[in-house]
């Protein structure tokens, strides 16, 4: 019964905020499969708004639709570029899991065949505070390339500060 009433409160925070709202109960299996899951995107989404209240973000952001419904991989780095938080279905692209990479700049994903190009011109985005967006090569944990589509922007608090970026990611062929 246990599992339950950690499935009640998982589902409660997800579909909560979603435009479902009964659960049938003939269908109590495929929906407690997915239960870990619901559970880590509401935590992620928790740890995301947890940034944005203590760093005073004065960036609008759709967190939520690009987790939810667009399914992105969302990462978010401090102003010196060190990961800070990045979610938890960022094992599924690369191999990864979140806390592997907390602590770590996104060079943690590139290897030898990263286009030079396109990493400049990435760090001119950030270096000028711009928004940007880019395929890049990335190599996942196992050392395989993938085609990483990247949309980022810099992050700014209420006295115009850049604070954090954040980048929504997805595997591309």
């Amino acid at each position: 019964m246990n599992e339950l009433e950690h499935y009640d409160r998982g589902a409660n925070l997800f579909y909560g905020s979603q435009q479902i709202k009964s659960l049938p109960l003939n269908s109590w299996d495929s929906y407690s499969k997915h239960f870990e899951s619901v559970l880590r995107f509401s935590d992620d989404l928790a740890i995301f708004n947890k940034l944005a209240t203590d760093h005073r973000w004065n960036t609008q952001l759709l967190i939520e639709n690009e987790l939810l419904q667009k399914k992105h991989i969302v990462v978010v780095t401090n102003a010196n570029l060190q990961i800070v938080h990045a979610s938890h279905n960022m094992i599924e692209m690369n191999g990864y899991t979140a806390e592997e990479v907390i602590g770590n700049t996104p060079k943690i994903f590139q290897g030898e065949e990263t286009c030079a190009k396109t990493n400049a011109y990435i760090s001119n985005a950030i270096r000028t505070k711009k928004p940007f967006e880019a395929i890049v090569l990335n190599y996942r944990k196992d050392g395989s390339p993938y085609k990483c589509w990247i949309k980022g922007q810099p992050i700014f608090n209420a006295d115009k500060d850049v604070v954090h970026f954040i980048a929504y990611e997805k595997e591309v062929a």
